[in-house]
């Protein structure tokens, strides 16, 4: 649709630039010159996708490179810009570029907020990461990753060297992206987009993606497809990227219970879990909820083990009454700091759970899950080895030399452990006198 524009004078008799700008994935409004409104539903795209056979445009929800900065540029002036966000993400390199555009407009004084509606993934999050304020619902996603190229025909060994170094600048790229927004360390973004990471909009606010959580907005209903490679956002279906997957988390429904029934006056449909019914808590965070005395004499467990193993202590955790006001973010940002400090103690597999996996904990609960576990294996290995000797026979066969059941050498000696303590005094002062002459 064509760019409209209207200049009506204000109160004071100066001009006021409207701008009303729909191109279906994507709306500019402003209507008094100073506060302006982007939505941006949908793919991001560097040129129309066309069908490779027919020549023909493939229909979709696009936003296109140019026309999206061409038309940016009528916001200009604007005092504030609040953007709305429902994407999957798209070209890298548009992204990028985007978010380079907003910043810049930032840097003239323009306020950038953006509200995830739906979902900010991969190229959708750094562009919202380039506002200041991330206002997120309670359902809405958040997802990083390292970026991927598809390649086609044959290629030698120097070539995919070449093209993996091209990859990694526009990882590290996205990493200072990210790092602007969060704060977190450049190891620990790179970490989580090393395993495609998916945030929902509380835990985007704790690793500080985000700014705050519209407690009071209205639900969103987020499914993925039964094959996980499309998201339904209110009826609506995205297509993710091929070779990226929805997380197991997320619920699941047929395209056609998905499907937009608004127009019939039916209520939308419900999305339904993967696992029904009630269950048992299966992380501390869980167990907080469900037994807050259970909780805390576990943590205070925990946190004695650590104590006598001599790790450092990380600051008390909030109590389930709340007792202790602690910055979500700030507590989130310390959690992984504190496990990282343990680096060079545990391998990098126990890091990565410890901060990433199904049940993260923080660095207190990995020491005494680690103590756990060494413990159990060296009872076990204990016991394995006094199963060897014992099968071995070792124990029936006498030294050589070995010393009598009176004290003395003698070969006919009983070999108990009072005469094996002796003999072994008796070796290491001879290898000692010895050790004196040669020097």
């Amino acid at each position: 649709m064509p760019n409209l524009f209207k200049t009506p004078f204000g109160r004071g008799g100066a001009a006021s630039k409207v701008v009303s700008i729909n191109r279906g994935p994507y709306v500019m409004e402003m209507a008094d010159g100073e506060n302006a409104e982007l939505i941006m539903y949908g793919e991001i795209v560097e040129s129309q996708p066309v069908d490779w056979w027919t020549g023909e445009p493939i229909e979709g929800s696009y936003i296109v490179q140019s026309e999206f900065l061409d038309d940016l540029k009528s916001l200009a002036g604007a005092k504030t810009l609040t953007i709305r966000m429902n994407s999957v993400g798209g070209d890298a390199g548009v992204s990028i570029l985007i978010h380079n555009r907003l910043r810049e407009l930032a840097t003239q004084g323009m306020e950038l907020t953006c509200i995830v509606d739906g979902v900010a993934m991969s190229g959708g999050s750094l562009i919202m990461s380039a506002c200041d304020t991330v206002l997120v619902n309670p359902a809405s996603i958040v997802m990083i990753h390292k970026c991927w190229s598809s390649l086609w025909g044959g290629y030698n060994a120097d070539e995919l060297k070449e093209l993996a170094a091209r990859n990694e600048a526009w990882d590290k790229a996205q990493v200072s992206i990210y790092k602007r927004k969060c704060g977190l360390s450049d190891m620990v973004i790179s970490n989580m987009m090393a395993k495609t990471t998916y945030m929902t909009g509380t835990e985007a606010v704790e690793k500080g993606f985000a700014n705050k959580v519209l407690e009071d907005a209205a639900p969103l209903d987020i499914a993925a497809s039964a094959d996980g490679r499309s998201l339904f956002v209110r009826g609506r279906q995205f297509h993710l990227t091929p070779g990226m997957f929805a997380p197991d988390t997320i619920p699941t429904v047929t395209p056609e219970a998905a499907a937009p029934v608004e127009a019939n006056n039916q209520k939308p449909a419900q999305t339904g879990g993967q696992n029904g019914g009630n269950i048992m808590a299966k992380t501390l965070e869980e167990l907080r909820k469900e037994d807050p005395a259970l909780a805390e004499q576990l943590m205070a467990e925990a946190r004695a083990a650590v104590s006598a193993s001599g790790a450092p202590a990380a600051p008390p955790t909030p109590s389930a009454q709340g007792s202790v006001d602690v910055d979500p973010a700030q507590a989130e940002r310390q959690r992984l700091q504190d496990i990282d400090a343990l680096a060079g103690v545990f391998d990098a597999e126990t890091i990565n759970a410890a901060k990433y996996g199904e049940h993260r904990c923080t660095a207190q609960e990995m020491v005494y899950a680690a103590a756990q576990k060494a413990s159990q294996q060296g009872g076990k290995f204990l016991a394995a080895l006094i199963a060897d000797t014992k099968g071995s026979g070792a124990q029936d066969v006498g030294a050589a030399n070995g010393a009598g059941s009176d004290g003395t050498c003698g070969a006919g000696g009983e070999d108990t452990p009072q005469a094996m303590a002796t003999q072994a005094k008796l070796d290491a002062q001879a290898f000692n006198a010895r050790k004196k002459e040669v020097r």
